[in-house]
């Protein structure tokens, strides 16, 4: 399936800066498998003013003779000039051409001089042309410590960067477009929305097929893929995934994820700093503290995949090999709806805005000592406060009741004078007729299902 799904937005952007009057610096980087490289190839699919360089890792002759050959299938001419990055790129930028440089982190691997050379190139002679030089890599901090960073050569020469990130939950959807919406919800809790995954899907199949077939199974296209990117990112993954362990079967504080994990918690945060590097891990915090000074930080998993495959995958591999067409109902299925509860949390967070008319400062989780709210919007006007039940029960009174007992913990230092609170509930299976009898009476009771949220998820 070549499914190529939103990325307009990032498409007029880069052919924006194509057709400028003026030379442009463009950096794209982001998580692998998120479809840079498709991304800037249909960028260009129409031009026959743009070199597309795939950098290998190879030597540097080897991947200098590779930029060569590509250049010159746009410029013939170009086999004539001196085989020398700076000349080369000077002379591309003599031409206006588009030059995009992919996997810019590999040429850097062999040839650590490269961002002075590109510096001096862009400095001397691209700047006064109408060229746009590209350079894409996934290697997240290679990209931020070489091309992104006040150290760097190249600091300050960008004119544009364009961050990469996964597809909303909305978006992914279009991946698996017969899927009612509880089973999207669970697709995107699964695959997330990188594309490189989601095109796994068989939108044909139930999700227990998919997942049997693509995840679960060895000859699956995803039963080694975590594995495989770590052990590309990392010299000495064995406690990093010890840790991502720990995280996927929900260990949240410092102390939870070194216990688990079975290392020191004075050592954790160096496992933790590159995982968040990574954009694997995230550090969140209640909504109602400040990110800088906030002490009360928890860890989560970022990544759906990574989360599933460390929950179900990691170190079951020799009883999914036994179980086969088994595997998704004996492992997973009894514990599909813990799995997707807290993601479907997140989700409901990031719709909110667009569901509840006012004007949100922020949105997020909250939690105090034994206190916790799923869902919690600071506006203007107050709070908006919910909870969100992915359980196969209807949603009842008695948990509006505890919603409304936990808000009056909740201490918010902007909070206005007049300040009123919303109460929002999301469920997967519907309200008893009481809780829909009393939201009924109410203005400041608000029900939502799944296909609210599902609506509502689209670019989000």
């Amino acid at each position: 399936m070549d499914t190529f799904v939103d990325r307009e937005r990032e498409l007029d952007d880069l052919e924006s800066r194509y057709d400028a009057d003026r030379a442009e610096f463009v950096v794209l980087y982001g998580r692998r498998r998120l479809g840079k490289s498709e991304l800037v190839r249909r960028s260009i699919a129409d031009r026959d003013d743009a070199v597309y360089y795939q950098a290998i890792e190879s030597t540097a002759q080897n991947q200098l003779e590779g930029f060569v050959d590509a250049a010159s299938d746009a410029f013939p001419a170009l086999r004539d000039v001196r085989r020398d990055w700076e000349a080369l790129l000077g002379a591309l930028g003599d031409r206006d051409a588009i030059v995009v440089i992919d996997e810019f982190p590999f040429l850097l691997e062999e040839d650590g001089s490269l961002p002075s050379r590109v510096q001096r190139v862009w400095d001397t002679r691209l700047q006064e042309t109408e060229t746009t030089l590209v350079l894409v890599g996934s290697s997240i901090s290679v990209m931020e410590d070489e091309v992104l960073a006040g150290g760097s050569p190249l600091y300050g020469r960008r004119t544009a960067t364009i961050d990469l990130q996964p597809l909303s939950m909305g978006d992914a959807a279009q991946f698996y477009p017969n899927y009612d919406d509880e089973t999207a919800i669970i697709a995107w809790a699964i695959y997330g929305g990188t594309p490189y995954y989601l095109q796994t899907i068989d939108p044909d199949r139930s999700i227990a097929e998919n997942v049997r077939a693509s995840i679960l199974s060895e000859r699956g296209l995803l039963y080694s893929e975590p594995e495989f990117l770590l052990r590309t990112e990392l010299r000495q993954p064995n406690t990093y995934f010890s840790v991502l362990r720990a995280l996927a079967h929900g260990r949240r504080t410092p102390n939870e994820i070194a216990g688990m994990a079975g290392i020191e918690s004075g050592s954790l945060s160096t496992y933790l700093q590159k995982l968040r590097r990574l954009r694997l891990v995230e550090r969140h915090i209640p909504v109602t503290e400040s990110p800088t000074s906030s002490k009360r930080g928890r860890y989560r998993l970022a990544a759906p995949l990574f989360r599933f495959w460390f929950r179900f995958v990691y170190g079951n591999q020799d009883r999914l090999r036994l179980l086969e067409d088994d595997a998704f109902d004996d492992i997973v299925a009894s514990e599909l709806a813990d799995y997707v509860s807290p993601l479907f949390e997140r989700l409901c967070q990031r719709v909110l805005p667009d569901l509840v008319d006012r004007r949100f400062h922020d949105v997020g989780q909250w939690w105090f000592r034994e206190h916790e709210l799923d869902v919690l919007g600071l506006t203007e006007s107050g709070l908006v406060a919910g909870e969100c039940k992915f359980t196969s029960s209807p949603v009842s009174e008695g948990v509006l009741a505890d919603l409304e007992r936990t808000v009056d913990q909740v201490r918010w230092s902007d909070e206005p004078a007049d300040a009123t609170t919303q109460y929002v509930l999301f469920s997967r299976s519907g309200y008893t007729n009481d809780l829909r009898r009393t939201a009924g009476r109410r203005d400041d009771v608000r029900l939502f299902d799944l296909s609210d949220v599902v609506d509502a998820s689209v670019g989000k």
